[in-house]
């Protein structure tokens, strides 16, 4: 919470001490009476200098009572009505805070810290497409500066709301903007929002107006616009060049060594890519953060736990769906499929369902009113406020850690756990290079068989207890048959009839590593796709060929 910074003066000390001793006496009441009574007379600066220290002092009722008496005595203060608001967010008093920053911004719609203080009480209620409006408003109303701008576009990206965070990035550009981290950032919002040429565009710009632009991830980027036919391609040469830039960071080195694999892999220079990726994971892999010990005990700690004490009533009117399974086994292009439906929403991977069971692992909650709580707070990001769909899509692979939570949470979810050759799978993960820390087994053949024997025994046992709320889709079979596989998956979900194989994609961002993929036609290039690798990669062969 921000509160507009104001000098104390010797007057506001003597009222402050004043107040302590009465405070420290236990005299509550009569503290906060008599320093607002001394603050009778002051002036604006002097009421947000007082309100401040109390903050400062964590006494958050004596500086709401401070700025609500003081809007009494300045009812035109921006400063007040902002910093009031910030103590109501603070409070839990959302309804109360949101209706104070909308007066603000009606009479100052330029205030930036406003905004983003409305868009973040929005969010936290799941009304995404309400921050987003709130966000554009500003921009709308004036040009802000570059700092504003790349704060507005990465909350924005948070959200998923990354059309709205693209059209302020090329705003900015249409109106003159040189710098180049917005035309990085266009460039970015681009890949997720497959407009692949204006990518490249936009990278350019960045590349040529600054030298640090190699640092943002561009390489990376630029080896997902396409599938190379050749290595005559300019990016092979520009990610030779920036491995050869003195003062390179160990980040962009491995992600231009992950490029450079990619790019080897689309030509099937097989010994080349395999040159680049050993280098990029043996480098990864050393600043690994992911503990095989600690993943084995996550999954023991499941596998032992008793369901929830409890289970709720199922909502009416709406379905949660949640694809599980291995990363890399065809969640991205399964859950991109099944919203070619008119009832069916995809929100992507959420990291909400593991925020609630944390909470609720953590306060060691028995009560029905925090489950309740929890599956309420996950409903409004999963649901949020720009859909009539029916059935909502969460395709965080990892949700497979909680299938018993889920169906305590939500009865009538329903769960497809998505299967692929564990040697396909693996050698996808360690191809790719992730930007999360979560995903840092993907650099250690040993990590990522751990991983998957996990994802197996977490399904299995899931299926011994839920069986009736799971099914499986096998990637090999998605590939083979589209047609037969999601007529059956669409049948077991009570979907009403819809031809997903003739409709189109709706628009909208996928931000996994899955950004291209995803967009082209069902192919089979990626089936048995460890055959032309085994002789280079041995290690596949320790996986099952199933």
């Amino acid at each position: 919470m921000t509160i507009t910074s104001a000098p104390a003066s010797d007057a506001g000390e003597h009222r402050l001490a004043a107040y302590e001793r009465q405070r420290a006496q236990g005299h509550m009441q009569t503290a906060r009476r008599e320093l607002l009574e001394a603050l009778a007379g002051a002036s604006e600066v002097e009421w947000l200098a007082c309100a401040r220290a109390l903050v400062m002092r964590s006494d958050t009722e004596a500086a709401h009572g401070v700025l609500s008496t003081a809007l009494i005595k300045h009812p035109g203060s921006v400063d007040l009505r902002f910093a009031l608001a910030g103590i109501l967010q603070q409070r839990g008093e959302s309804a109360a805070a949101e209706a104070l920053l909308h007066e603000l911004l009606a009479q100052q719609p330029a205030h930036a810290a406003a905004t983003f203080l409305l868009a973040g009480l929005l969010v936290q209620q799941g009304r995404m497409r309400a921050a987003a409006s709130a966000m554009r408003d500003l921009f709308g109303h004036a040009r802000q500066d570059a700092d504003t701008v790349i704060q507005a576009v990465e909350m924005l990206d948070d959200i998923q709301r990354t059309a709205d965070a693209a059209a302020i990035c090329e705003s900015e550009i249409a109106s003159g903007s040189s710098d180049p981290r917005i035309h990085a950032y266009a460039g970015m919002l681009g890949i997720q929002l497959g407009e692949f040429e204006r990518v490249r565009e936009r990278y350019a710009f960045a590349l040529a107006h600054s030298p640090q632009a190699v640092e943002w991830n561009i390489p990376i980027g630029l080896s997902s616009l396409q599938r190379y036919t050749d290595d005559s391609h300019a990016d092979f040469q520009l990610f030779r060049n920036v491995l050869q830039r003195p003062g390179l960071s160990e980040t962009t080195r491995i992600t231009t060594l992950f490029a450079l694999g990619k790019a080897h892999d689309d030509i099937a220079d097989r010994v080349q890519a395999v040159h680049y990726l050993r280098q990029a994971n043996a480098l990864a892999h050393v600043r690994s953060t992911w503990s095989r010990k600690r993943w084995r005990r996550l999954v023991e700690a499941r596998l032992a736990a008793r369901p929830p004490p409890l289970q709720l009533t199922a909502p009416s009117g709406w379905t949660p769906l949640f694809i599980v399974g291995v990363p890399r086994s065809g969640t991205t292009l399964l859950a991109e499929l099944l919203a070619r439906h008119p009832l069916v929403c995809n929100r992507g991977e959420l990291g909400w369902l593991a925020t609630v069971a944390r909470r609720l692992e953590q306060a060691g909650a028995r009560e029905p009113a925090a489950f309740e709580q929890a599956a309420n707070t996950y409903a409004a990001q999963l649901r949020q406020d720009d859909s009539d769909a029916h059935w909502f899509i969460d395709k965080q692979p990892l949700n497979l850690l909680h299938i018993d939570l889920i169906l305590a949470l939500w009865p009538n979810a329903r769960i497809v756990h998505c299967r692929r050759n564990p040697r396909d799978t693996a050698l996808s993960l360690w191809s790719q290079s992730f930007h999360d820390p979560a995903h840092d087994y993907a650099y250690d053949f040993g990590d990522i068989a751990a991983l998957i024997q996990g994802c197996e025994r977490l399904h299995a046992h899931a299926l011994a207890r839920h069986a009736a709320s799971i099914h499986t889709v096998r990637y090999e079979e998605l590939i083979a048959d589209p047609g037969s596989c999601l007529d059956e998956l669409a049948r077991w979900l009570e979907l009403p009839g819809h031809d997903l194989l003739a409709t189109r994609s709706p628009d909208h961002a996928i931000s996994t590593a899955s950004a291209w993929q995803a967009r082209q036609p069902i192919h089979a290039h990626s089936v048995a796709r460890w055959r032309s690798y085994a002789p280079h990669v041995p290690e596949l062969l320790q996986f099952p060929d199933k």
